[in-house]
């Protein structure tokens, strides 16, 4: 990226640019960023220095989400305004999902810093950690265990395809173990705003000139669950196709009935993701974890969709074992207006300034710290840019730099807007 000498967007530049070679495979374009993996420890790393350069006070939640502040958040009655993402990727994801957040939020404070702002209300930039549960299964843990809708137990608990517990995870990264819900940490929250690349080709397929930035709404229900398929291992070459008990063609079975299943209730559900044991080239694998990921816009399709997979998994020996599930969640109404209204005039259009009736307004049906808070009782929304290509969680996820701006000048009219008078949105 080329920098535009201005503060704010200058700076995302130079953010931008420093971030790219983080966890990147170079065959790829993809990244690789796990949670508590030396990657980590360097995102982790920049976003401190990012916090110092600025002045801004780090501090740590008991589930190591970071945080710098600008002011003080216990001296504000109603706590402060909160924006940023993560940083944590997919395996072989896209550059923006995450970090256009992060980088955008401390763009935005040196934008209202460079215009001489005085927030009424203290300001942080959040990096929520292991938001794509790419390595221990399960979305968005470092807001579910500070918000205490993860327990901290069970989140000790998991391991990732090497057979890694957190726990371990975090006492090879140099971490404390003793991790779980954090109030005094959510009390500091009066409202969060996350800026986020969008997951599709919503505002892609509408006007060029009107659509570089949207609000979001809400966000689908959604949940995960582990599926254990038994088997029994044998000799590839010597044992007859009827004498087999093949646990990778019975997830076979299991796979297509999803997709049947999905295309039946009117939502979506992915196996993405499939261990094998003991994965040998002539060996009969004798078990199969799968992770099923089913989304809808509808509560209880997607209840009756994983029903039915659960029924064919028992129909077929396995078991289904539930791992996180979120409801659908809307958004503040109050501090979505709000927020529209101040992205209305934060966007160059062709005709007349917008107001908060004409900003495009998304709901989406990919998870995201913000329904976690927000489940959690805290005022919350969303502001998406665009992405031409329409892909996400792959290489190819994309936004144009003068979107990208267009962003961070939106979320700073947001967050000017909100700390203005000192007032709760």
């Amino acid at each position: 990226m080329v920098a535009t000498g201005s503060a704010g967007v200058g700076a995302f530049d130079r953010m931008w640019d420093e971030l790219v070679p983080v966890g990147r495979d170079d065959r790829t374009g993809g990244y690789h960023r796990f949670a508590w993996t030396r990657e980590d420890h360097t995102l982790r790393e920049w976003f401190a220095g990012e916090a110092a350069a600025r002045g801004l006070e780090l501090v740590e939640d008991r589930a190591g989400n970071q945080w710098a502040w600008w002011g003080d958040p216990d001296a504000a009655p109603g706590g402060g305004i909160v924006v940023g993402s993560h940083l944590d990727s997919v395996p072989d994801g896209g550059a923006f999902d995450g970090p256009l957040g992060v980088v955008s939020a401390f763009a935005a404070i040196d934008l209202l810093r460079a215009k001489g702002v005085r927030p009424a209300r203290p300001v942080a930039v959040v990096n929520f950690g292991d938001e794509e549960g790419a390595r221990f299964g399960v979305a968005c843990a470092g807001s579910r265990i500070v918000t205490g809708a993860l327990p901290a137990d069970r989140a000790l608990g998991l391991v990732d395809a090497d057979g890694v517990s957190l726990a371990e995870a975090l006492g090879r990264a140099g971490r404390p173990t003793s991790i779980g819900p954090d109030p005094e940490t959510l009390r500091r929250i009066g409202a969060f705003v996350e800026l986020h690349v969008e997951q599709g080709r919503a505002l892609a397929d509408l006007d060029p000139a009107t659509s570089a930035v949207a609000v979001g709404t809400g966000i689908w229900p959604h949940g995960r669950w582990r599926i254990e398929l038994p088997g029994e291992a044998n000799h590839a070459g010597t044992t007859g196709l009827a004498d087999r008990d093949d646990a990778l063609l019975t997830a076979a079975e299991v796979i297509m009935e999803t997709r049947r299943v999905a295309v039946e209730h009117g939502c979506v559900a992915t196996i993405g993701r499939l261990h094998v044991h003991p994965n040998g080239i002539n060996a009969v694998p004798a078990h199969v974890t799968a992770h099923l990921d089913a989304r809808g816009t509808e509560s209880e399709a997607v209840r009756a969709a994983v029903a039915a997979i659960g029924a064919t998994v028992e129909r077929v020996g396995g078991r289904l074992h539930p791992e996180s599930w979120t409801d659908a969640t809307g958004f503040d109404t109050s501090l979505l207006d709000r927020v529209a209204g101040a992205v209305g005039d934060a966007v160059p259009r062709l005709d007349t300034v917008p107001r908060l009736d004409t900003v495009p307004r998304l709901d989406t049906g990919a998870g995201h710290d913000a329904g976690i808070l927000a489940q959690a009782g805290i005022p919350t929304a969303m502001l998406f840019v665009r992405n031409p290509t329409g892909v996400s969680h792959a290489p190819a996820e994309h936004a144009e730099l003068d979107d990208c701006h267009a962003g961070v000048r939106a979320l700073t009219r947001v967050v000017g807007d909100l700390t203005r008078d000192g007032a709760a949105p």
